[in-house]
């Protein structure tokens, strides 16, 4: 990603213009800081970018004033050279120090209506009032306008990063969650440059591709790829596309893809699961960070509505996850904006918590769309990231790469990279296309910020970065990067079945008591009851070891009470028990399953589950059999098939404890400055 000079003051700038507060302070609530601070901080940006072209947008305007709004518009955008133009000659320094309000309102008022919506829903105008009444606004007014925000001065990456430490400051003051807003910058830097690796017609000529994102924030990830497109290909034309859920951070992605020449008609405001409204697009390179663990209960509706009416068709049709955690339905709106192969194909770059990669047992919602993803063969590679790498949580977190047009090398596989070790040894060379990582026997891929921000206590190196992306450009393996067949990921669940034995004991205290306590039990009347006890109370044996004979007797001793089956099972269940040595239970001549024993058994898909039973099962329960009627819905084999990820169970290395003599010299060592402490004290 390209960095430059002029980024490199954005802290102090950030902080100069949070400064404000001091001037707020007293006035207005810690929680209204931001909405005053942060539009005022857009206002300056613009107004700095816009007055090179200044002059010419006035000159023009006295010519075209008269003209339709549309004429206008063109004209005005044309003069402006960018995609926005304001038509008033004032700006934060010529406001006067009289009818400020009115003064500002009408600059406002005279950007073009896509610039003017920024301010709309930051409900600008409200906070000009509420300046006016606290007369803070000449105040305010001046200390921005006195503050460099010039293109030449700080760029857009670093104006992006300006606004990220506002809206983490304002967080902090409010008592909200930054996180939601936008991605620590060494994250956006990676992902995006995962997305982009191997991807060598970038640098073609005339290349027009899109990128999107489905929770566009404050535009980080749409910056970070037309940065990274443009460093490789100043001539690439690069369409963004976003829709973002909070109006103040649509209005700053707004307001950056302005300055930035985009047409501002493609980023949306709404939530992107309930109503996306670039429904019938499909983009080239795609890059996300929803929010972690959050619940779709509110739109559960539309959503379950558009799975079952549309199945495939729509966006989730692979399945739903559970309603705790919609983290899987993003990646699935993003799966459903992918072109083909035949079209070109797509890539994604999606973030997620660890839930993703395991939640969900065979059949499942969650299982079903890793399933999809699997089988599709679109996902190419997981990065597992440090823990603390986020400014509102402490979480594992997962970097997933996808693409609808793989590679011949990387066809049927997945790469693991544990990027979330500080120490880890190399060795090892890549499969096809592959390569050999070089490097020293430790691998360092995060530092320990100097001062943490919320929950972010660690940020990835520039060496980091590089070698992480090296590792997955060159496929290579080693002891950080693993590749494996998809199908190693899955597996049948088969339900194991055991027969039912059952030892009855007629005139065991306890089983009675309990029987005649069970609410079944007291729906009978007190003849049947009184009946049923004396009989058992008849029985020779203290225990039967055949439930048949049991059954023959109690009803030979029952001649004149009739029990129904129902009556019958409430008896044996209270007063059987299982018993290796028990005759089987058989109704109709087949065994009967003992439900109390019922397992499962997930069965590798790498292997026959005949063989598998036979060599995990038989020898320990030689009289088990496989349940055949529980098949899958989709093959029709036997066993429920289910995926999981168990990324950390494939990077464990196992640290043997301790030597025992090594723990008792510690002990005797201790032991002995301890005595040494004492005798000192006691002479």
């Amino acid at each position: 990603m390209p960095q430059d000079t002029t980024n490199n003051n954005f802290s102090s700038i950030a902080a100069f213009l949070w400064s404000v507060a001091d001037l707020l302070r007293g006035d207005f609530k810690q929680s209204q800081y931001g909405r005053i601070i942060l539009p005022f901080t857009l206002l300056r940006r613009l107004e700095c970018v816009l007055e090179a072209t200044k002059p010419e947008v006035l000159a023009k305007y006295e010519t075209v004033k008269a003209m339709p709004i549309e004429a206008q518009d063109k004209l005005l955008t044309h003069a402006a050279k960018l995609s926005f133009y304001n038509t008033s000659k004032m700006d934060l320094n010529r406001l006067g120090e009289t009818g400020v309000a009115s003064n500002l309102e009408s600059y406002i008022q005279s950007f073009s209506p896509n610039a003017r919506e920024i301010f709309e829903h930051f409900d600008f105008f409200n906070t000009i009032d509420k300046l006016e009444e606290a007369d803070l606004l000449y105040k305010v007014a001046k200390r921005f306008a006195t503050t460099d925000l010039h293109p030449n001065t700080i760029s857009n990456y670093g104006m992006g990063l300006v606004f990220e430490e506002l809206i983490r400051r304002f967080a902090e003051s409010s008592n909200e969650t930054a996180g939601e807003h936008f991605t620590p910058r060494d994250i956006v830097e990676l992902t995006t440059s995962l997305l982009f690796t191997n991807e060598e017609e970038l640098t073609s000529t005339g290349l027009v591709r899109s990128i999107y994102d489905p929770t566009a924030g404050t535009g980080g990830f749409l910056s970070s790829g037309m940065e990274y497109v443009h460093k490789l290909n100043d001539k690439a034309s690069l369409s963004a596309f976003g829709q973002e859920l909070n109006p103040e951070s649509y209005a700053i992605c707004k307001a950056d893809m302005l300055i930035k020449g985009q047409k501002v008609d493609n980023i949306k405001l709404g939530n992107t699961l309930s109503n996306d409204q670039l429904r019938n697009d499909k983009f080239d390179y795609m890059l996300s960070n929803p929010p972690f663990g959050v619940d779709w209960k509110k739109i559960q509706k539309q959503i379950n509505d558009e799975h079952t009416q549309k199945g495939y068709e729509g966006r989730f049709g692979a399945g739903l996850p559970r309603v705790s955690d919609g983290s899987l339905l993003f990646l699935l709106h993003l799966i459903s904006k992918m072109r083909p192969v035949s079209e070109g194909g797509s890539r994604i770059g999606i973030i997620l918590n660890g839930s993703p990669l395991f939640t969900g047992g065979a059949g499942s919602g969650e299982s079903e769309i890793r399933r999809y993803i699997l089988e599709n063969d679109l996902l190419e590679a997981i990065v597992a990231l440090p823990t603390d790498m986020f400014y509102n949580t402490g979480i594992a977190t997962y970097i997933w790469v996808l693409s609808s047009h793989k590679p011949a090398h990387r066809k049927g596989k997945v790469q693991l990279i544990n990027a979330s070790k500080e120490r880890a040894k190399t060795g090892g060379r890549g499969r096809s296309g592959g390569g050999e990582i070089e490097g020293n026997d430790e691998h360092v891929f995060y530092a320990a910020m100097r001062k943490s921000l919320g929950s972010k206590r660690k940020e990835l190196t520039p060496e980091a970065i590089d070698k992480i992306v090296q590792t997955y450009g060159q496929f290579a393996e080693n002891d950080f990067s693993k590749i494996f067949d998809y199908k190693e990921f899955g597996y049948r669940r088969i339900t194991v079945e055991r027969p039912l034995q059952l030892a009855i004991y007629p005139k065991d205290e306890l089983r009675l008591e309990a029987l005649q306590a069970d609410n079944a039990w007291a729906k009978m009347d007190e003849t049947t009851q009184q009946a049923i006890l004396d009989a058992l109370a008849s029985f020779e044996e203290a225990k039967y070891l055949s439930r048949d004979k049991f059954l023959k007797q109690l009803k030979a001793r029952l001649v004149a009470v009739n029990l129904s089956a129902v009556q019958l099972k409430l008896i044996v269940k209270h007063l059987g028990e299982h018993d290796d040595e028990a005759e089987v239970c058989k109704t109709k001549g087949r065994i009967e399953a003992n439900p109390d024993l019922r397992d499962n058994e997930n069965v590798p898909l790498t292997e026959s589950v005949a063989d598998y039973f036979a060599r995990e099962v038989l020898p320990h329960v030689p009289n088990a059999w496989i349940d055949e009627s529980k098949t899958d819905p989709k093959d029709g084999e036997v066993g429920i098939v289910g995926y999981e990820i168990p990324f950390n169970r494939h990077f464990y290395v196992y640290q043997p404890p301790r030597a025992l003599e090594d723990i008792d010299a510690d002990l005797d060592a201790v032991s002995a400055e301890i005595m040494q402490l004492l005798h000192e004290v006691h002479s």
